[in-house]
């Protein structure tokens, strides 16, 4: 069996192949039952969290991710969120390799949200903001900018402007068109791409800040208490999801507008199954606002690992 660190997977990995990985997953289509959920005890501290996230598609791949919860590794000096993608013999069900499952979640994430862009960004985008600056944000940026070769200018907002710096910083270095920002407001009113990946639990982005055009796409949020953007964007935007029972129930940018009312089910457009199978063509014209809200999806997942297996093996 292969053991592929999160390292490797870095190496072998990029944004372009992750995003056609998946296309020809959602376009293909596999089997992936509902996520489980399982709370775990820890003594003396807050209960954990198990979860597996089983998909295959017969013939051709298969495999499961373990991921774990533990709220107090914070204390420990250890992350709260770990795990490992399992990747079985589609024929056999003999394992066949276990790979990092948070730098494998990580690219799987990002690569959602470039593929969403080949459909819903302005084929001319040119200026990107990234609020939020952790581990998805460079992620992020690099996953949009290969989507939309176009993009000539990007720049950073977060809570904290030193972690915007830091990161605009970095990827200066490494040559992109990269800089920090700390006006939210005028930074989003100016995008073509506003990609948010926080913890945020009220609105960040209004939807009277979008100009015509602009592609919002919403990562965070991911509990149905949490929000990246207000309603207003909600209404004025044509919503498209990654998976339309994920992104109802999971994802507060969608769960709370349903919940009120402000948007029926009827109001998503499509999501990436409907987009990759030309069920629906995306972007309709260039004065467009767009919005995609994405939780992730063990096909994610499985397209991820088995390309990486792959390459490792080749």
């Amino acid at each position: 069996m292969q053991f592929i660190s999160a390292e490797t997977v870095d190496r072998l990995l990029d944004e372009t192949a992750v995003a056609d990985a998946l296309h020809e997953m959602f376009r293909d289509g596999c089997e992936q039952p509902l996520r489980h959920h399982h709370t775990v005890g820890v003594p003396g501290e807050a209960d954990a969290t198990l979860l597996l996230m089983p998909a295959w598609k017969t013939g051709a791949a298969f495999g499961v991710k373990l991921a774990t919860v533990f709220p107090g590794n914070g204390q420990r000096g250890m992350p709260a969120v770990q795990g490992q993608y399992l990747l079985l013999d589609p024929a056999t069900g003999t394992p066949t390799a276990l790979i990092d499952g948070a730098r494998l979640t990580a690219w799987r994430t990002a690569a959602a949200s470039g593929l969403a862009a080949r459909y819903l960004a302005r084929s001319d985008a040119r200026h990107m903001l990234m609020a939020g600056a952790g581990t998805l944000a460079p992620m992020l940026i690099r996953a949009h900018m290969a989507a939309r070769p176009s993009i000539d200018r990007v720049r950073v907002w977060n809570r904290n402007p030193a972690s915007a710096e830091a990161l605009a910083q970095g990827l200066a270095d490494e040559g992109l068109p990269v800089s920090a920002a700390t006006d939210l407001e005028a930074e989003v009113r100016q995008a073509d791409i506003v990609s948010c990946a926080t913890l945020s639990t009220e609105p960040l982005v209004l939807g009277g800040w979008l100009k015509d055009g602009a592609h919002l796409d919403l990562v965070g949020a991911f509990r149905p208490d949490m929000r990246e953007c207000d309603d207003d964007a909600v209404r004025r935007a044509t919503v498209f999801v990654d998976t339309r029972d994920g992104a109802s129930s999971e994802g507060g940018d969608i769960v709370q507008p349903l919940k009120a009312g402000v948007i029926t089910p009827d109001d998503i457009a499509a999501d990436l199954y409907e987009l990759c199978r030309d069920a629906h063509a995306g972007r309709s014209d260039d004065s467009e606002v767009t919005l995609f809200k994405s939780v992730g999806a063990a096909l994610e997942d499985l397209a991820a690992a088995q390309l990486t297996a792959d390459r490792y093996s080749g």
